[in-house]
């Protein structure tokens, strides 16, 4: 990852499964905190992890932890990080090479909601995405809420910032990447073949996807719904895409 600048001050990893991938990754860590008196099997081999990789531990008081959280549910455990990195397009193209798989990004537009991003990047960690797509505004960032959400995923899968998600669209189509957007009028997800190049767009969870953005895809992707309330959250129905891509790779 190749742009210094482009990075994003998380600051603190929250909750155990983050702290854990947070100390195994190559992110470079400045401390674990560990409350102190408070006995876990958990903690106990969080804190032998850090040490073995020359990682400062320092037992600490539950409100010094509440106060560094901002009072979430860190669990006992708080790892101090370096900023994080964001990805270039090209890391995203990597992975997928990596993987000797054909390239599945996912593209979010304008999620505001710090746990929708944290469930879809932990989701798309699962499903084989090689690279999720945001945009520099008017959208959450990697935050710690987000990072703790995610239980660690954001050390695994390439995020990229964008200032233009439509240039960002047009580079994948002209890189033979096929990109659909999710729409009420559109193909059955479950007739959807997701083996060549793809990438999918989730939209914000009010307004949906930008027109622009819309008009820019190849196809629109639709969610079949029998119930009374005729939408999804953006994490649920991201989530259905994303291993509708997996299976038709015969995941």
């Amino acid at each position: 990852m190749n742009n210094k600048n482009n990075q994003a001050d998380t600051g603190m990893v929250i909750g155990r499964h983050a702290a854990q991938a947070a100390i195994n990754s190559t992110q470079p860590v400045n401390k674990v905190y560990i409350q102190e008196k408070l006995k876990s099997d958990a903690l106990h081999d969080l804190a032998v992890s850090a040490r073995k990789k020359g990682i400062v531990v320092s037992r600490v008081p539950k409100n010094k932890l509440d106060m560094l959280s901002d009072h979430q549910n860190h669990q006992g455990v708080i790892v101090s990080v370096a900023p994080f990195q964001y990805a270039e397009l090209d890391d995203l193209f990597a992975k997928a090479d990596e993987a000797g798989e054909p390239p599945f990004f996912l593209i979010l537009d304008e999620i505001e909601d710090p746990h929708n991003l944290g469930s879809i990047i932990r989701t798309a960690d699962a499903a084989g995405v090689h690279g999720v797509i945001i945009p520099k505004r008017r959208a959450v960032q990697l935050t710690a809420t987000v990072t703790k959400t995610s239980t660690g995923a954001v050390e695994y899968i390439p995020v990229m910032r964008a200032s233009n998600l439509t240039a960002v669209v047009k580079e994948l189509k002209k890189r033979g990447v096929w990109v659909f957007g999710t729409d009420m009028a559109g193909q059955d997800y479950r007739q959807f073949d997701g083996a060549s190049p793809t990438a999918l767009v989730i939209g914000n969870e009010g307004k949906g996807i930008s027109p622009l953005l819309k008009k820019n895809c190849d196809g629109m992707l639709t969610i079949p719904m029998g119930g009374h309330v005729q939408s999804l959250n953006a994490s649920v129905a991201a989530s259905l895409l994303m291993y509708q891509v997996y299976t038709s790779r015969g995941k």
